[in-house]
C-alpha cells in the first residue's frame, strides 16, 4: 500500500493523545488518592492529639484539686488548733494546743516544695519551720534531714523569686483571658470536613470544654472558700500555674484581715513531663512537651488547660497501607485495558495493512501470470484458426504450447481456489486411512508428465517396508502438495545438468539429518521428500518461502512464473491433516521439501 506511513502516523498520534489522557486522569487520580490519605492521617493525627491532652488535663486534675484544697494557714509549720479559721495568722499564745500543719511532712512526687510569700515580702516555707518550731517539728513530726533539703530549695527559690514578680504573673480574673481569645479566632460558616479550619475550630471546642472542666471543679473549691468567708475573715483565690524562668509554680492570692499573701508550691517539671509523656505513648510516641511562657496566639495551639504547656505530637507512624489501593488497583486495570486495545487495533491495522498489501501483490502478480498465457492463446489460436500454420510439426508444437498454458492456467487457478477455501475456514472432515503404495502410485503419472514437460525424470525411491505402511492423508490434497513442489523443481532445476527429480519416501526417525522441531516430524510419521539438483534457495528466500503472495509482479517478471502461493498453500494442507512441510535445511547441492504424513 503505497504511503502507508500517513496510516501509522494517524494511529500513532491517536494513541498518543489516548495516553495522554488516561496518564492525565491517572496522575489527577493519584494526587487525589495521595491527599485524601494524608487528610485521613492528619485528621486521626489531631484526634490523637485531642484525646492526649484530654487524657493529660484529667490525669492532672487530681494533683491540682488537692493544692486548691488546701486552707491557707496550712502553709505555716504549725498552727493552733481551737481558732478554727479565726485569725490563724495571730501571734500563737503560750498556753494554745498546736497542730502540725500537713505540708511539714508531705511528701509528694511531683511537688518540690510549698512556700508563702507574706505582706512583709519573706519567702517562708511550711516545710522549714523555724526557732522553736524546727525543734518541735524535729522532735515529732519530720527529720532533720527533710528540713534541711526543703530549706536548700527555699534558698534557691528565694535566689529567683521574689514577691513582685510573682504578683505580676498571677492574673487578678483567671481563666478569662485566653478563653475570650481563642473565641475570637472562630470562623463562621461551615467549613469542609478535615480542613484546617474545621480543625482550628474542633481544637478551639476541645480547650474550651477541657477549661470549663477544669474552671469548674476550681470554682467548687472557691465557692466552699466563700461560704467561709462570710463567717471567717478570710479569701482564697484558685492556684494558678505559671512560668518562672524555668521553674514551674502553682500561686494564688490569699486576703486574710485585709492582709494580701501569695501561697503556692514548686512543681517537679522533669517529673511531671516524664509522667504525663508515658500516659500518652501509645497515642503520640513521638510527642513533647514545652513550657508556653506567653499565652497562645493561635488558636490552633496543643495547650493543655491547666497548665501552661504546649504538646508538641510529632509525627504518628503511618498506618500500614495495602500495596495496591483500590484506585491503584483501577488505574492498573484502566492502563491495561488501553493498552490491549491500542495492541489490539496495531495488531488488527497491521493486519488489514498486509493483507491489503498481500491483495496488491496477488492481483498485480495475478495479472501478469494471466497476461502470457491468454496472450500466447490468442496468437496461436488466430494462426491456427486462419491457416497461417500449414506445417504439421509447427501445428503439433503449437498445440502443445497451448496445451501446456492451459495446465499453467489451471495449475493457478487451482491453487487460488484452494488457498481461498482454507482462508475461509472450511474445515476438513475425518482424514482416511490410505496405503502409502496406493498413495504414490495414484500421483506417480502425474508428476511425472510434470517433469517431463521441463525435460527432466522423475525417480521414485522407496523401499518396500515403507512402501507397505498406511498413512492418514487426503490423496488428492497430497497429489496437490506434490505436484506443486514437483513443479517447482521443474521450473528452477530444468537447466541444471543433473535433470533429475528424486522422490524419496522414508520413516521419520530414521531421517536423523532432518533438522525440523514441528511435533508433525517428532513424532511416528511418512516423510515424502521432493529433491532436486538446481541452484538451491538463496537465504532470503528461505525466510519468505512459505509466506503467501510473497512474489511480486517485478519479481513473478524477472523470475519464473509464479505467484507464490504454491509452497504457502501446500504448507496449509500439509498441516490441515495433521502433517507439516518444511525445507531441509542441510542440503546445499539443489532443494529438498519433506512433507510429513502421520501413520495411520
Amino acid at each position: 500500500m503505497k504511503r502507508q506511513w500517513r496510516i501509522w502516523i494517524a494511529f500513532g498520534l491517536a494513541l498518543a493523545v489516548l495516553l495522554a489522557a488516561v496518564g492525565s486522569v491517572t496522575l489527577t487520580a493519584l494526587r487525589l488518592d495521595r491527599a485524601e490519605a494524608e487528610a485521613r492521617h492528619q485528621a486521626a493525627l489531631e484526634e490523637n492529639v485531642r484525646l492526649a491532652l484530654w487524657r493529660m488535663d484529667s490525669a492532672l486534675a487530681p494533683l491540682l484539686a488537692q493544692e486548691n484544697a488546701r486552707p491557707y494557714f496550712a502553709y505555716s509549720a504549725f498552727y493552733p488548733a481551737e481558732r478554727a479559721y479565726t485569725k490563724m495568722f495571730a501571734e500563737i499564745e503560750r498556753d494554745e494546743v498546736l497542730l502540725p500543719s500537713p505540708l511539714l511532712a508531705v511528701t509528694s512526687e511531683y511537688v518540690l516544695l510549698h512556700f508563702q510569700f507574706g505582706p512583709d515580702g519573706a519567702l517562708t516555707s511550711p516545710q522549714v519551720p523555724e526557732g522553736n518550731m524546727r525543734d518541735l517539728a524535729e522532735t515529732s513530726y519530720v527529720t532533720a534531714e527533710k528540713i534541711a533539703t526543703a530549706a536548700r530549695l527555699l534558698e534557691k527559690l528565694k535566689a529567683k523569686l521574689d514577691r513582685k514578680t510573682l504578683l505580676a504573673a498571677l492574673p487578678r480574673r483567671p481563666g478569662t483571658a485566653r478563653s475570650a481569645q481563642l473565641v475570637q479566632a472562630e470562623e463562621p460558616g461551615q467549613a469542609p470536613p478535615n480542613s484546617p479550619v474545621q480543625q482550628t475550630m474542633r481544637n478551639i471546642e476541645e480547650y474550651q470544654a477541657r477549661s470549663r472542666s477544669y474552671h469548674q471543679a476550681a470554682a467548687q473549691t472557691e465557692n466552699v472558700t466563700l461560704r467561709a468567708a462570710k463567717v471567717y475573715p478570710a479569701t482564697e483565690a484558685v492556684h494558678r500555674a505559671v512560668w518562672l524562668g524555668e521553674r514551674l509554680l502553682l500561686a494564688r492570692r490569699v486576703s486574710v484581715d485585709g492582709w494580701e499573701y501569695l501561697q503556692g508550691c514548686w512543681l517537679d517539671w522533669a517529673g511531671i513531663e516524664k509522667w504525663l509523656l508515658a500516659d500518652i505513648r501509645d497515642l503520640l510516641p513521638e510527642g513533647r512537651l514545652e513550657p508556653l511562657t506567653a499565652q497562645a496566639s493561635d488558636p490552633r495551639a496543643r495547650v493543655l488547660a491547666s497548665l501552661p504547656v504546649r504538646l508538641v505530637p510529632g509525627a504518628l507512624p503511618a498506618e500500614p497501607r495495602p500495596s495496591l489501593s483500590p484506585i491503584s488497583l483501577s488505574l492498573i486495570i484502566a492502563w491495561a485495558c488501553v493498552l490491549v486495545a491500542g495492541l489490539a487495533v496495531a495488531v488488527l491495522l497491521l493486519g488489514a495493512v498486509s493483507l491489503s498489501e498481500r491483495r496488491a501483490a496477488f492481483v498485480s502478480a495475478v495479472t501478469h501470470e494471466l497476461r502470457t498465457p491468454l496472450t500466447t492463446f490468442q496468437l496461436y489460436s488466430e494462426m491456427l484458426a486462419e491457416g497461417m500454420v500449414s506445417d504439421d510439426a509447427k501445428r503439433e508444437h503449437y498445440l502443445k504450447t497451448l496445451r501446456t498454458e492451459a495446465d499453467r492456467l489451471s495449475h493457478l487457478v487451482e491453487n487460488v481456489l484452494s488457498y481461498a477455501r482454507l482462508e475461509r475456514g472450511r474445515a476438513r472432515g475425518r482424514v482416511p486411512s490410505i496405503p502409502l503404495r496406493d498413495l504414490i502410485e495414484r500421483v506417480r503419472e502425474r508428476l511425472a508428465r510434470r517433469a517431463e514437460q521441463a525435460g527432466m525424470t522423475l525417480i521414485v525411491e522407496a523401499p518396500d517396508d515403507v512402501l507397505g505402511l498406511a498413512v492418514r492423508a487426503d490423496a488428492s490434497a497430497v497429489e496437490h502438495i506434490l505436484l506443486n513442489l514437483v513443479d517447482n523443481a521443474s521450473k528452477y532445476a530444468s537447466e541444471a545438468e543433473d535433470k533429475r527429480i528424486h522422490l524419496d519416501a522414508v520413516r521419520s526417525p530414521a531421517f536423523r539429518r532432518f533438522r525440523v522441531w514441528s511435533p508433525a516430524f517428532r513424532q511416528s510419521s511418512i516423510l515424502l521428500l521432493i529433491r532436486d539438483h538446481g541452484p538451491g534457495l538463496s537465504a532470503d528466500a528461505r525466510q519468505r518461502l512459505f509466506q503467501p503472495f510473497s512474489k511480486s509482479a517485478r519479481d513473478a517478471a524477472h523470475s519464473r512464473p509464479g505467484v507464490g502461493l504454491g509452497l504457502a498453500l501446500s504448507r496449509r494442507l500439509a498441516r490441515d491433516m495433521g502433517g507439516d512441510l518444511a525445507l531441509d535445511p542441510s542440503v546445499t547441492d539443489g532443494a529438498c521439501f519433506a512433507l510429513s504424513l502421520p501413520c495411520a
